[in-house]
């Protein structure tokens, strides 16, 4: 279309060229994807496939530890609060590094291979000490390896025209996994299949992470296509020995951990450094609302609606959202400065939650109306009288998504905002705090599914869910009540209180 049009009319040199509006524009900024090198698409396919295989484990790790390896609520949260998550955001930060040394290939490789093997442990042992190990804290090593591989290949497999619509991209490809992980959580769930091989039977559980496993398998022959474009004269992967591979990557992290050691030195000095360290800090209490829909979140449905619940297409829903509201939202929004969205988006994420504390009687009408049974029956696949927790789960899912899409994406763009010049870089690495304080945070709702949603006896599950959504206030009330303190100008914003 672009080229007929090219050719039908050749505007004189004192007339600007027209610009495509409406659906054709929107549709002319995916078009420069045209002619995108093979490399480009394979990372998309890559970030795919990691990203429901690290979601599939993320929403089977916690009921994984608690039935088939035997821990307590407590223990169970507590393991994937302050060992799991925490040891892979550490490993993320040293992974960038580790990257620069050896190449993308050999680290997307190495990554693979590790969770190859991880996964494979948690496959056929119950054994909680070789499990752990072997099993989950390699895991982590191997998906950190991923995450930091992934954003550098978009940048280095993409031209400038392309660049950000490629990260767009990746950003959509990544909530697709999220949601297609929901599918399969369910689906393997429901199947209930009672197999044997060589006199291993794996739970519903472990045949979870045998699907994560094949999506892990799957991932070498894609990384093996991924073979640098002929036309990039950036050589970042020169031709090393097997014996200096690994005394390499020691060298990196070593160095790697100085240099993070070097850059919070000279941060602690500045304090615009501690102003952003509070504002990440609150922020850690909305990502442990969004952390519990893989960690609490299964656990609650199955106890609540039984075993067989379909909690992972509910959890989707909150990535069908974003997916849908963060380019929309983004475009009417960013002429507003980012800490007065986060404020907004906070305060919306935090009203959804309520919606779960609510008594679930409120919502019998809703669950028997047109509305409720097209939830039960037509998306979710349900049979029979819908449950109310279905109908409220389905709403705080979309008002928590609604203000995900008005806070998170400004998160990084204030830290960014706020950056002495010549900073940005290292203000931005401080990003990874809020999932960090949000991982710490959720190592403790062990204790609040022990008390008020237990397996056997009573449950009280709206006062947990209470307690869920007065956590998530204090981000915004924080961010208000301190802000003279925490707020600082932002570069090219007007928009101060």
């Amino acid at each position: 279309m672009g080229e007929a049009f090219k050719q039908t009319f050749v505007p004189e040199d004192s007339v600007a060229p027209a610009v495509p509006t409406g659906l054709r524009g929107f549709l002319a900024k995916f078009a420069v994807l045209r002619g995108a090198q093979r490399n480009l698409w394979l990372t998309f396919l890559i970030k795919f496939l990691i990203y429901t295989a690290y979601s599939v484990t993320n929403k089977t790790m916690v009921l994984w530890l608690s039935k088939d390896l035997g821990f307590s609520d407590q223990a169970a949260l507590s393991l994937v609060g302050w060992v799991w998550a925490p040891a892979m955001t550490v490993f993320t930060l040293l992974a960038g590094s580790v990257t620069d040394a050896i190449g993308l290939r050999r680290t997307f490789f190495l990554g693979v291979a590790i969770c190859t093997i991880a996964r494979s442990v948690m496959v056929v042992t119950t054994i909680p000490s070789l499990a752990l190990a072997c099993g989950v804290l390699p895991l982590a090593v191997g998906e950190a390896l991923g995450t930091p591989v992934l954003l550098a290949a978009t940048r280095r497999y993409s031209t400038t025209a392309q660049r950000s619509i490629s990260f767009s991209i990746i950003y959509m490809v990544m909530n697709i996994g999220y949601s297609a992980a929901g599918w399969i959580f369910d689906y393997v769930r429901q199947l209930n299949l009672r197999v044997s091989f060589f006199g291993l039977e794996p739970s519903s559980y472990q045949q979870l992470f045998i699907v994560s496993l094949v999506f892990e398998i799957v991932l070498f022959p894609v990384i093996y296509f991924l073979r640098r474009d002929p036309h990039v004269t950036i050589t970042t992967e020169p031709h090393r020995s097997g014996t200096d591979f690994l005394s390499r990557i020691g060298r990196t992290v070593r160095q790697s951990a100085i240099d993070s050691a070097q850059l919070f030195g000279r941060l602690i000095g500045q304090s615009g450094f501690y102003r952003l360290l509070v504002f990440f800090v609150f922020i850690g209490f909305l990502k442990a609302i969004f952390l519990q829909m893989d960690y609490v979140f299964p656990t609650f449905g199955i106890r609540e609606l039984g075993l067989h619940a379909p909690v992972g297409k509910l959890s989707a829903i909150n990535s069908i959202v974003i997916i849908l509201l963060v380019p929309i939202v983004g475009a009417l929004t960013q002429k507003f400065a980012a800490y007065r969205m986060v404020v907004i988006g906070g305060a919306i994420c935090a009203a959804g939650v309520f919606i779960m504390a609510l008594p679930t009687e409120w919502f019998l009408p809703a669950a028997n109306s047109a509305i409720g049974q097209w939830l039960g029956h037509g998306y979710l696949g349900l049979h029979g009288s819908i449950h109310p927790y279905y109908v409220m789960a389905a709403l705080y899912l979309i008002v928590f998504s609604v203000g995900e899409a008005f806070y998170s994406p400004r998160v990084y763009e204030y830290a960014a905002a706020i950056a002495p010049k010549g900073q940005e870089a290292s203000y931005g690495s401080l990003a990874y705090l809020p999932f960090l304080v949000g991982k710490l945070l959720i190592g403790t709702a062990g204790w609040l599914l022990a008390a008020f949603c237990p397996e056997h006896g009573p449950r009280h599950s709206g006062t947990m869910w209470l307690i869920f959504a007065l956590a998530a206030s204090v981000a915004p009330a924080g961010l208000i009540l301190f802000r003279r303190y925490i707020r600082v100008p932002e570069a090219g914003r007007q928009d101060v209180d």
